[in-house]
């Protein structure tokens, strides 16, 4: 099946998310010896809207928000420099043990020590997201939407969370806009709820048009049978990984585009990345190769944020990893967990590997 776009839409790129802020250790140090700590306002799925938004696409989030929050105006400042629209109900705190936006705490790592993450959720705002606050009806309908983009990591945060996730693919769906789903299987979030979220994730990925995820997350979330985690080399596991997309196609006749990215770690400042597109029965691929890495979190996102956006420019298919896989580089080299691109040429330059100057 083909990937047909909707026309005269109000926004391009839709993604549905829990906002939260990351703090990080300046100078890329480990945060217990630290004193000093950068702050930014952060999501996966913002992380994957900010290719579009700084290329001038119009994008929105539906998210929720703390009401009456600093931390809230700081995300809502954040998004509007980003060019991102949001909508999303205000949620009363409720005293000091009531809600709040989620905080991720994590350092850069150096050479051969590893970055640290620690994700601080307790309280999240974000796991009220509930289908009953948004007008689907006009989103999808009046407004228009042509890609819509779902991520595992809101759709297993809570039950509420979940079917609104599948509320928003099932009017996708209706409206003809494209679905794309990031599994991002996470062990802590599908603990004693394997049934419901198995059930869940499999008709998001039925409804879907994208389907993205690691050799673990098809395994995990959808149950079908790949390659390893942490075994032979990327390059050697090739077939293995083409294996597991053919036995997601199979299982997911509907979805066009299956894609995930390749990454070995030689050291936190050099990665051997790579990626993997398989389009409609035909293969792309990009070997692994060496990039210099300043901060790796964000570059699955960057990939697939450059994915949609070639899809949306209407790049030919050929063109969709390359520009995907430059993206993601390039958002390895921010600071920030989205890449600021201030054009296309940033990012093809980066995918010819040509790192001159520009005057």
């Amino acid at each position: 099946m083909s990937l047909k776009l909707r026309d005269n839409t109000k926004y391009s790129l839709l993604v549905a998310s829990s906002m939260g802020v990351r703090i990080t250790p300046i100078n890329g140090q480990p945060v217990h010896s630290s004193k000093m700590f950068e702050m930014q306002a952060t999501s996966a799925e913002t992380n994957v809207a900010s290719i579009s938004s700084y290329l001038g696409l119009p994008v929105k989030v539906l998210t929720t928000f703390v009401k009456d929050s600093p931390i809230a105006a700081f995300i809502k400042s954040d998004l509007r420099q980003r060019n991102i629209d949001f909508e999303g109900p205000e949620i009363p705190q409720g005293g000091p043990w009531g809600y709040r936006h989620q905080f991720n705490i994590a350092d850069s790592g150096f050479g051969l020590r590893g970055p640290r993450v620690q994700n601080d959720r307790a309280g999240e705002v974000g796991r009220t997201l509930n289908v009953k606050d948004f007008d689907l009806e006009r989103i999808f309908g009046k407004d228009g939407v042509q890609i819509v983009h779902l991520s595992g990591l809101i759709a297993a945060l809570s039950p509420d969370t979940a079917t609104f996730c599948l509320e928003i693919a099932r009017f996708a769906k209706k409206y003809g806009t494209l679905i794309s789903f990031d599994l991002n299987y996470r062990a802590t979030f599908w603990k004693g709820r394997e049934k419901e979220l198995k059930e869940v994730f499999h008709e998001i990925a039925s409804l879907s048009d994208i389907l993205i995820g690691n050799e673990e997350d098809f395994q995990l979330c959808l149950g079908i049978e790949g390659p390893k985690a942490g075994g032979e080399d990327i390059e050697s596991a090739m077939d293995a990984f083409k294996g597991m997309i053919i036995n997601a196609q199979k299982s997911y006749p509907n979805v066009s585009v299956f894609a995930n990215t390749l990454r070995e770690v030689v050291s936190v400042n050099e990665h051997l990345w790579g990626a993997i597109v398989y389009e409609n029965g035909n293969w792309h691929v990009v070997n692994p190769k060496p990039i210099v890495v300043m901060d790796r979190i964000g570059g699955g996102d960057g990939f697939v944020g450059g994915l949609l956006y070639a899809v949306l420019k209407g790049m030919p298919s050929q063109k969709w990893i390359q520009f995907a896989w430059a993206s993601g580089a390039l958002a390895t080299t921010f600071l920030t967990d989205y890449a600021q691109p201030s054009d296309e040429e940033m990012i093809w330059s980066i995918w010819e590997g040509n790192a001159r100057v520009k005057r």
